[in-house]
C-alpha cells in the first residue's frame, strides 16, 4: 500500500475510486455518524478507509458533489425493504418453536453471540492474546482460537509458549476435534473475551529491538565487530538474531557486481531461483545484471519453469543464501553493503 507522501489526488471526480467516495462520503457526515459506519467495517475495509481519509487534501466541491450523487443515487435504489433483523426472528422463533430451540436456530443462522466481541480483538497484538490464554486450559484455548479470524489464529498459535505437557501442537488437535462447544464452556469463553477487551487498551507497543540494534551496528564506524563480540559475551543466542538481521536477502540489491558474482558461483541457480520467488524487483534486477546474458536468459527460463512456490521454502532458501554471504564475509572472501548510504567517487 502506498505511504501518505505517494498519495497523488484524483484529477477529476470521474476518476475517483470507490474507496475515495466512501471517503468523502464520511469525511462529510461528522465524525459521530462517521464512527457508527466505520464500526460496521472489517479491519481490512477500516483501514483502507481510513488512511485515504487521512491522505485527501484540497478536496475540490465536485468530488463531494460527485461522491454524494452516487451514494443517493445507490440509496434511491434500494428497495426500502430489508432483511428480517435477529431481534424480529427471534421473536417469531420463540412463538413459534420456544425459546431453547430459537436460540439454536439463531446461533446457526448468525453464528453464535461471542463472534462480534472477537472480531473486536482483532486489534490486539498476537503476543499480547497469547499471553492472555496461556494460563487457560488447552480446551479452552482451542475453543478461544477457533472463534478467531483463521490469519490472527494463526499468529496467537505461533506465539503461544511451549508447556512441558506440550503446547501448540495439542491445542491444534483439540481445535480439530471441537464441533459444538456447549453453554457452560460458551459462558467461560465470554469471560475471557470480556476480560481480554478490558485489557485492551492497556496491551505495551510493539517495539523490534533486534531489528534497531542491527540498524544501529550496521552504522557504526570503525569498532563494529568489537561491539557485535561484547553483546555475544552477554547473550549470545540474542546476538545470533542479531547478526540473522544484519544479513537481510533485500541487502542483495545494493551489492556491487564484483560480489554479486561471486556469490553466483557460491550459490546453486537452483536455489537461487527459489529464493527469488516474488522477491522485490531490484534484488532480481541486480542479480540479473550481474550474469552473463546467456546465463541470465536459462536462469529466467528455469524461474518460468519452476512454477509457483510455497512461501515457506522461499524463505527456507533465503535463509540459507544469506548464511553462505555471512560465512563468506566471516572468511574474509567478499565485502558486503550492509544498509544504504551515500557513496562517493
Amino acid at each position: 500500500m502506498a505511504e501518505a507522501s505517494d498519495f497523488i489526488p484524483p484529477g477529476s471526480a470521474a476518476s475517483l475510486s470507490p474507496v475515495e467516495r466512501a471517503a468523502i462520503v464520511l469525511l462529510s457526515m461528522g465524525e459521530e455518524p462517521a464512527a457508527a459506519v466505520l464500526r460496521c467495517l472489517s479491519r481490512e475495509e477500516l483501514l483502507d478507509v481510513t488512511q485515504v481519509m487521512s491522505r485527501l487534501s484540497g478536496i475540490k466541491v465536485d468530488w463531494v458533489r460527485a461522491s454524494l450523487q452516487t451514494f443517493f443515487d445507490d440509496y434511491r435504489e434500494q428497495s426500502g425493504v430489508h432483511g428480517a433483523s435477529r431481534t424480529y426472528l427471534k421473536r417469531s422463533l420463540d412463538l413459534a418453536l420456544g425459546g431453547q430451540i430459537a436460540s439454536s436456530v439463531l446461533n446457526s443462522i448468525y453464528g453464535d453471540a461471542i463472534r462480534p466481541k472477537m472480531q473486536r480483538l482483532q486489534w490486539a497484538s498476537p503476543k499480547w492474546l497469547a499471553e492472555q490464554i496461556s494460563h487457560e486450559h488447552q480446551r479452552m484455548q482451542a475453543v478461544f482460537l477457533a472463534f478467531l479470524p483463521s490469519a490472527l489464529a494463526g499468529d496467537v498459535v505461533a506465539a503461544l509458549p511451549e508447556g512441558p505437557a506440550g503446547g501448540r501442537d495439542r491445542v491444534l488437535l483439540q481445535m480439530a476435534r471441537l464441533s459444538e462447544v456447549d453453554a457452560e464452556l460458551l459462558m467461560e469463553l465470554e469471560e475471557l473475551v470480556e476480560r481480554c477487551l478490558a485489557g485492551l487498551g492497556q496491551q505495551g507497543a510493539t517495539v523490534e529491538g533486534v531489528k534497531q540494534v542491527a540498524e544501529i551496528l550496521n552504522r557504526m564506524p570503525g569498532q563494529r565487530q568489537q561491539m557485535v563480540e561484547l553483546l555475544r559475551a552477554h547473550d549470545p543466542g540474542v546476538v545470533g538474531e542479531i547478526e540473522s538481521s544484519m544479513y537481510e536477502f533485500f541487502m542483495l540489491s545494493r551489492q556491487s557486481e564484483a560480489t554479486l558474482t561471486r556469490l553466483i558461483e557460491e550459490v546453486p541457480l537452483e536455489l537461487w531461483a527459489v529464493a527469488l520467488k516474488g522477491a522485490e524487483p531490484p534484488v532480481r534486477d541486480a542479480l540479473l545484471a550481474a550474469m552473463p546474458r546467456r546465463q541470465a536468459q536459462s536462469f529466467e527460463d528455469l524461474m518460468r519453469r519452476g512454477g509457483p512456490m510455497p512461501m515457506s521454502r522461499v524463505e527456507q532458501a533465503r535463509a540459507e543464501i544469506m548464511a553462505q554471504v555471512k560465512a563468506l564475509v566471516d572468511a574474509g572472501e567478499i565485502q558486503v553493503q550492509l544498509f544504504a548510504e551515500d557513496v562517493v567517487e
